[in-house]
């Protein structure tokens, strides 16, 4: 089921300010969408996200449920991102290694990425294609993503680098992979995993966003 907005078609539930645009209509419901922010026809973005001010997702492009997108950030086609999910102001995703204007690439070409669960990336955060960012992982602003990043890695600088790792509630650990707030922590893979038997997303829930 869908609205009308001066033409525009709406999912239902989903909120658009006046000024911003919404052409998909895989859109779930409690997302709201504002001010110069674009959404594409063909994007799929679930429930209850905040798109804020200035943000663009593209046709292939794929978000998950509670995701917040910050102003200005830039999501294209190929990129998925998972569940619960923060991207700071000015987030830019690329699909495409060797881009040329003369060379129109078609989407088999085009590198995916992939950000899962609980991730954070920060202000201005720049991810090259190609990439899986791991759950609960937590990229500093500003830092270049060349390389996968681990489940809950801390993760700065150009190009981007593990500097220690932090918990769900995004919190930094300490030497013994332990939590302020009670969590603990062991390597498992290239990432670690909890060890107490608590909640390993979710841990805090955040404040519902009213406003971009």
């Amino acid at each position: 089921m869908v609205g009308d907005r001066g033409g525009q078609q709406l999912p239902a539930g989903v909120f658009v300010h006046p000024l911003g645009l919404c052409e998909s209509s895989t859109v779930g419901a409690g997302t709201r969408v504002w001010a110069f922010a674009h959404v594409v026809d063909g994007a799929v973005i679930g429930t209850d996200c905040n798109v804020c001010d200035g943000a663009y997702v593209e046709y292939g492009a794929v978000v998950g449920d509670r995701v917040t997108i910050k102003n200005q950030v830039m999501i294209f086609e190929g990129v998925t991102v998972e569940d619960e999910v923060f991207l700071g102001p000015g987030v830019a995703f690329t699909n495409d290694l060797r881009p040329r204007a003369a060379i129109k690439r078609g989407a088999d070409a085009l590198l995916p990425t992939l950000v899962r669960t609980g991730a954070t990336l920060g202000a201005r955060v720049t991810v090259v294609c190609g990439v899986t960012i791991g759950a609960n992982a937590f990229i500093g602003a500003g830092a270049v993503v060349v390389a996968d990043v681990p489940d809950h890695a801390f993760v700065v600088g150009n190009p981007g680098r593990v500097r220690g790792w932090v918990c769900s509630c995004g919190e930094r650990l300490d030497d013994s992979l332990r939590c302020a707030c009670g969590r603990r922590y062991q390597r498992s893979g290239d990432g670690l995993a909890a060890t107490d038997g608590l909640a390993d997303a979710g841990a805090v829930p955040a404040a519902a966003t009213t406003e971009a």
